[in-house]
């Protein structure tokens, strides 16, 4: 049997798992990425759960034509809800909002606070995302950014950090150990945090490719707004706070490609 065929994307997910740990794959969809981690022999076990029944069915008979019942579980929850502590060492969370995301860490944070490593790919509110995994306490250690298909994805590793970055000081302070960019030095601290949280600061301070890509995307997309907007006039608030809003976002791409791609 060929091995399992994973998009992308949820191959970059699968990699940053680590060796020899046990998974738990939350929103595991047909069971795709269990399977590739057991057969690669990244993972000995892996729990796959989902709150649909219909993937979760798939799953099953994916699991169940490769004979791999006895090492992948499936089991439906609601997030982490049906999920013991202990039975894995690395959490998978892929391919949903990061609101979402964040609610299903959340409700259960005695749980996700038990794995070891947090695998995760939020599709979307991505610097409201990273700040709240900072204000609870964890730390990205590792971040991939892949393009596919036209569509930029973002993934990342998070660990226990031993401390909550709620003030802007000290969390700026960490991102100038990592960033060692000369450039750091003309940014205020809160300007840096939301820089990094909108943008990864794993991914600037590697100077990532695709992550230039999209910045030059974001401020291709950008420009052609704010020519649209003036075309219009600007003669209302909303258009004029709109053009502001459009504006900063901008300038943050700039600055940011400055970091990451400097010339």
């Amino acid at each position: 049997m060929k091995p399992v065929a994973l998009s992308g994307r949820l191959r970059a997910v699968a990699g940053m798992v680590t060796a020899g740990n046990r998974v738990c794959d939350v929103g595991c969809d047909h069971g795709f990425v269990p399977i590739w981690l057991v057969e690669q022999g990244i993972s000995p076990t892996v729990l796959a759960m989902d709150v649909r029944s219909g993937p979760l069915s798939a799953a099953k008979e994916h699991i169940a034509e490769r004979g791999l019942e006895s090492v992948i579980e499936t089991r439906m929850s609601d997030g982490l809800h049906n999920y013991n502590i202990g039975e894995a060492q690395t959490l998978i969370c892929a391919g949903m909002g990061g609101r979402l995301m964040m609610r299903i860490l959340s409700a259960d944070r005695e749980k996700t606070a038990s794995f070891r490593e947090l695998i995760l790919q939020p599709q979307s509110e991505f610097q409201m995302f990273r700040a709240w995994l900072r204000s609870e306490g964890y730390r990205i250690a590792q971040e991939n950014m892949i393009e596919e298909d036209g569509k930029f994805y973002l993934m990342m590793r998070a660990e226990a950090a031993g401390t909550r970055y709620g003030d802007s000081g000290a969390y700026a302070r960490y991102l100038r150990t990592i960033l060692q960019n000369n450039i750091c030095d003309e940014i205020g601290d809160d300007e840096l945090c939301r820089l990094c949280d909108r943008f990864g600061p794993m991914l600037l301070a590697r100077g990532d490719r695709t992550l230039a890509a999209y910045l030059r995307r974001e401020e291709r997309i950008c420009g052609e707004i704010l020519d649209r907007l003036r075309a219009q006039g600007l003669s209302d608030e909303k258009q004029r706070r709109r053009y502001t809003e459009v504006e900063e976002s901008l300038r943050e791409c700039r600055t940011a490609l400055r970091i990451a791609a400097p010339v």
